[in-house]
């Protein structure tokens, strides 16, 4: 909706949002892999000492009379305790018919494992030849696997880093006042709405509250993202977790834990990191016909070796070395590795990424409205001029029922006028029965009397009468231009100029050399959006919208094949948000409902939408790199590990497939974490 002549804004309305699961598919069944891994290695590393590797005896080996029945009860008890977690993981893999990384392992270490019962029964109760066993490959790939799966969790804990730096912003006490002689120290989870606290020079602000006691200037970094001092004085608000700089305050307190604004923004960056997109769902369907591409390999090779060499010991090897090769651990932390890092980097540059497809869709988009108050302009109004059409009225009479109607109204054309009336030290009413008109104004009674503020536009539809020719000298010099009436009568008029923000116009510029146009879809007259726009370089305008209108104008240029991006105040411009392929909500920690938008510009900066176009561009670049690391290495080692080449002596062993898949995930870790914004 509008914000030039819709007045109804709400109050902030930050939803809570609960944690969604993990933030991996793999985390439900993972347990502590770290005290997991180490556990495994202590049975592991008799094994790897007692028995033979592929039937080669090591340097470093060495076997005594029974020491074959040692590694049978390690190895056992390695295969049940090291590799629970990937056995359970396959059977919910397969229950939910969507195999993976967690089937292959099972079918690697399974394998394995049995056949080293079978040979280790033939070799110990039979007059058979000598059969090899597997407990060496066993012991390694059990211990390999765990590690990789370490580092995942370490490398997806870190990604959540954002959220932990965020909590460490609130203190963990606070200085209830209890009565002027009493202080008392308290827990941060005791302090509760309408209490009142103290806050010293340097310390952090405990909750959300009003001051209500003392100046100060306070740093609103977690805000703004920009480290500077920002004035405050009795009846201000304070963000919970921003630091009071040079005096000491007492804040009435207005919401704590959930409620407050860090834990908003701490919800929306949980949600984020586990929300998935479509590039996820990709890696996902990767991995699937990963598992049925090594199935048939492996069993395609098994059945081949059988045929040329009837080696069972042989054609087994290949077996499991294509199962453990293109386990498809790696392309599991390809795309949420990077997409966690890419919210961290958004959030601590001000941009709070909800919905995580929006990183994935930017990619594509061909035009970005617009709203034109408070996103492209300050959204500061300075009243320019002001008139009473009414003999028995004054100018400032008018001014006066102006400010009246206006004063409960938080929309920027009302805190323009009210503060404007009260610089001049005259006197206003407070309004009954007011009520919001939808793309129009607002209506109520003051002093008894029937008013209303409307736009030019309503003029027109009701033919009312007016001094045309003062309205277009006065929107052409670019103030949004106000009526009061009362009953039929036209009695007065405000004009008040927005201030277009300093970043505006290059951001209008780099949006043009990307190809993408800029759209302006405002509720002001056609004479101020025009003169507005053409200050940007904007051609694309669309002025006098009624709310449903700019809703309706995105679903045209959608309709044509377009991606289109949606930039407002995320409360007026809700239905907007929504329609839009990216939904981009301006001014967190405001009056934005957060939960229309897919992103929230914490700064309202206008530059901020080249930063997330930038940082969309780096994250699906990072995407793609790591799908080739993560899937794009089977295509040559799949057939490596099914023994394509073994005529000349190149094969590759189960534990050097593990390895080298370990070796994948690593590099998929390290390549995400490159990540930048510029």
């Amino acid at each position: 909706m509008n914000k030039e002549n819709e007045h109804n804004h709400g109050h902030h309305n930050h939803q809570n949002h609960e944690t969604h699961g993990d933030h991996s598919d793999h985390s439900h069944h993972h347990g502590d892999f770290k005290s997991k891994f180490f556990i495994s290695l202590i049975f592991a590393i008799p094994i790897i000492i007692l028995s033979p590797m592929m039937g080669i005896t090591l340097p470093f080996q060495f076997s005594f009379k029974g020491s074959n029945w040692i590694v049978l009860v390690l190895a056992t008890t390695l295969f049940f305790y090291g590799g629970k977690p990937f056995i359970t993981g396959a059977k919910h893999e397969i229950l939910s018919k969507k195999p993976g990384m967690m089937t292959l392992v099972t079918l690697g270490i399974s394998v394995a494992y049995i056949y080293s019962l079978y040979a280790f029964y033939m070799n110990n109760f039979t007059n058979v030849a000598h059969t090899m066993d597997f407990f060496w490959e066993l012991a390694t790939l059990i211990v390999i696997m765990l590690l990789g799966h370490w580092i995942e969790m370490n490398a997806v804990g870190n990604a959540s880093n954002a959220l932990k730096k965020m909590a460490e912003l609130l203190p963990k006490t606070a200085i209830k006042i209890i009565s002027e002689d009493e202080r008392q120290e308290v827990k941060i989870s005791e302090i509760d709405i309408d209490d009142i606290v103290e806050v010293k020079a340097g310390e952090s602000i405990p909750a959300d509250g009003i001051i209500i006691q003392g100046e100060t200037s306070i740093d609103e970094a977690l805000v703004t993202g920009e480290s500077k001092l920002v004035p405050k004085v009795f009846d201000d608000e304070v963000i919970g977790g921003s630091i009071n700089g040079s005096g000491t305050i007492r804040v009435k307190v207005t919401a704590t834990g959930e409620n407050g604004y860090l834990s908003q923004v701490m919800g929306l960056v949980n949600q984020a990191q586990n929300d998935k997109s479509k590039a996820e769902l990709l890696s996902d369907k990767v991995a699937g016909y990963l598992f049925y591409f090594a199935v048939s390999i492996g069993l395609i090779s098994f059945i081949v070796w059988m045929l040329i060499h009837n080696d069972f010991d042989f054609a087994l090897e290949r077996l499991v070395t294509v199962l453990v090769i293109a386990c498809p651990h790696a392309l599991g932390l390809a795309i949420p590795l990077v997409t966690a890092r890419s919210t961290s980097i958004g959030a601590h540059n001000g941009l709070i990424i909800k919905n995580r497809e929006s990183v994935e869709t930017a990619r594509h988009l061909s035009y970005i409205m617009m709203d034109k108050t408070g996103t492209l302009t300050e959204g500061n109004f300075s009243v320019n001029h002001y008139e009473s059409f009414d003999k028995q009225l004054k100018d400032e009479d008018v001014l006066s029922l102006f400010a009246s109607l206006e004063s409960n109204s938080n929309h920027p054309l009302a805190t323009g006028i009210v503060n404007y009336v009260k610089s001049k030290n005259i006197s206003y009413s407070s309004p009954k029965e007011v009520n919001n008109l939808p793309g129009v104004g607002l209506e109520g009674t003051v002093n008894n009397r029937k008013l209303k503020i409307t736009n030019v536009t309503y003029l027109d539809q009701n033919k009312f009468d007016y001094n045309k020719d003062q309205f277009t000298k006065l929107a052409k010099e670019g103030n949004s231009v106000s009526y009061l009436i009362d009953d039929k009568q036209v009695i007065g008029v405000i004009a008040q100029g927005d201030k277009i923000k300093e970043t505006s116009k290059q951001m209008v510029s780099d949006l043009l050399s990307r190809n993408i146009t800029p759209v302006m879809l405002t509720g002001d007259n056609n004479e101020v959006a025009q003169a507005v726009a053409e200050k940007l370089g904007i051609d694309d305008v669309h002025s006098q919208l009624m709310p449903e209108d700019k809703e309706n104008i995105i679903k045209d240029y959608q309709s044509k094949g377009s991606k289109v991006m949606m930039v407002g105040d995320g409360i007026n411009d809700a239905p907007s948000l929504i329609r839009a392929d990216i939904g981009m909500a301006i001014g967190a920690g405001t009056d934005v409902a957060v939960e229309s938008g897919d992103v929230i510009l914490v700064k309202s900066n206008p530059s901020d939408i080249i930063s997330f176009l930038n940082l969309s561009q780096n994250t699906m670049k990072k995407m793609i790199q790591n799908l080739w690391w993560g899937a794009g290495y089977n295509i040559i080692a799949v057939p490596l590990a099914a023994g394509i080449l073994a005529s000349i002596g190149i094969i590759l062993s189960p534990a050097v497939g593990a390895i080298l898949m370990s070796f994948s995930t690593i590099i998929v870790a390290i390549n995400a974490f490159t990540l930048k914004l510029n």
